[in-house]
């Protein structure tokens, strides 16, 4: 784990983080972000802008345009439930609908955000979703000239036209992968602009030692403390696909165990439960100890999101992720990075995880698997809270330069 210290001049920052509500990922890169600052007991102070909350609220004063309020829920709440149910097919006409209301509603947003930072005075603006790009840029610009904006791209590879990154704007964007840096410089970013970093965003808690009697704590789950295991985890809200990934596997007997995390939903916890056969499982719903559960695993199987593959890199844990038609578009390329450096397995349909995991499990590519993670070394919570501080400081030095002239 890194610990370079951060130099910074004494003066405390405000730092506004612009994050989202839809899955769990864009507070999970905040509250990463803010981790890091804690430790390091950098002189930030964050201030956080949650887009849905905003929308909802001009939406209900009908002072923008949603034609989510039609059907009775934010478009927040669909896209949740959309995770939570496995409808995910939906997600190309939900994610063309987005784009549609940001692109109608530009004019308006930048106005009213134009007023909201003039409020806030921010000497940063931290956007970690994806889509408001521009109208971030050119609202921050108008209440506040030379105010830096940095959009941290939270997947392996940007989805445009129009997702995470606009080149048209001199925001700094944070790409996790090579990927991601071919993306922004084809788009015709600046060199300058784009952040390279070794990874996407994992929380410090992911890189801490955990001292513990492993097998003793497979024990107290109700495991056996010796027998290969495999944790299942879909995100914040879960997946009905868990129920047949438990069918499927429940073949391999008391050879494999399971441990399954449903995020916050109690229903597909329940069920899960009650499902139990001859196979040993444990079942939770939301919980912060993720690394912990990581750490008692062998293996993770997983929808190929950018947070939960980044995480199990940093534990070591292979993975078996699926990719089809039905996989949301901005992590089909998460899946692809996964089978290209060969860290996991990639299969079409979980309806055949069973056969997967056999073909997974077996001892040669079990440890090739196991070999290629081990040379990955994601550092990017860290590097961005440096590339961030660099940021802050040099336009605090420019700032500073030209007041100095004034007088």
């Amino acid at each position: 784990m890194k610990t370079t210290q951060l130099s910074s001049p004494k003066k405390e920052f405000l730092i506004n983080v612009l994050t989202s509500q839809g899955g769990g990922g864009h507070y999970a890169m905040y509250n990463a972000l803010r981790a890091v600052v804690e430790q390091q007991q950098l002189p930030w102070r964050f201030s956080v802008t949650d887009i849905d909350e905003i929308a909802d609220s001009l939406a209900e004063q009908k002072k923008i345009v949603s034609a989510y309020k039609l059907f009775g829920f934010s478009g927040h709440d669909l896209y949740n439930l959309m995770l939570k149910s496995g409808w995910t097919w939906l997600w190309p006409l939900k994610m063309r609908l987005n784009k549609l209301l940001v692109k109608l509603n530009h004019d308006v947003g930048v106005k009213i955000f134009e007023e909201y930072w003039r409020e806030q005075q921010p000497d940063l603006v931290v956007s970690v979703v994806p889509m408001y790009s521009k109208g971030l840029w050119e609202s921050v610009q108008k209440a506040k000239p030379g105010t830096p904006v940095v959009t941290i791209i939270g997947d392996y590879a940007d989805s445009p036209p129009a997702f995470w990154i606009e080149p048209e704007t001199g925001i700094n964007f944070v790409c996790g992968t090579e990927k991601t840096v071919e993306q922004a410089r084809s788009m015709g970013v600046k060199e300058e602009l784009i952040i390279k970093t070794s990874g996407t965003i994992v929380h410090p808690r992911f890189y801490e030692p955990i001292v513990c009697d492993r097998r003793a704590e497979r024990q107290r789950l109700g495991l056996d403390p010796d027998c290969l295991t495999g944790l299942v985890l879909f995100g914040a809200n879960g997946s009905k696909v868990m129920l047949e990934i438990a069918k499927r596997l429940e073949s391999f007997g008391q050879k494999l165990q399971l441990i399954f995390i449903c995020g916050r939903n109690e229903e597909l916890a329940q069920e899960l439960r009650e499902s139990q056969g001859i196979q040993k499982r444990f079942v939770t719903s939301f919980t912060k100890e993720i690394p912990y559960y990581m750490h008692l695993s062998d293996f993770l199987i997983n929808k190929p999101g950018a947070c939960s593959i980044s995480e199990a890199l940093v534990m070591k844990l292979p993975m078996i992720t699926e990719r089809n038609f039905s996989t949301l578009i901005h992590e089909r390329y998460n899946a692809d990075w996964v089978e290209q450096k060969q860290v996991g397995l990639v299969v079409h349909d979980f309806r055949n995880i069973d056969k997967a995991a056999k073909k997974f499990l077996e001892p040669e590519n079990f440890a090739r698997y196991r070999a290629n993670i081990a040379a990955v070394n994601n550092q990017a919570v860290f590097e961005i809270c440096e590339n961030l501080q660099k940021i802050l400081t040099d336009r605090y030095k420019t700032t500073e330069t030209a007041s100095l002239e004034y007088r």
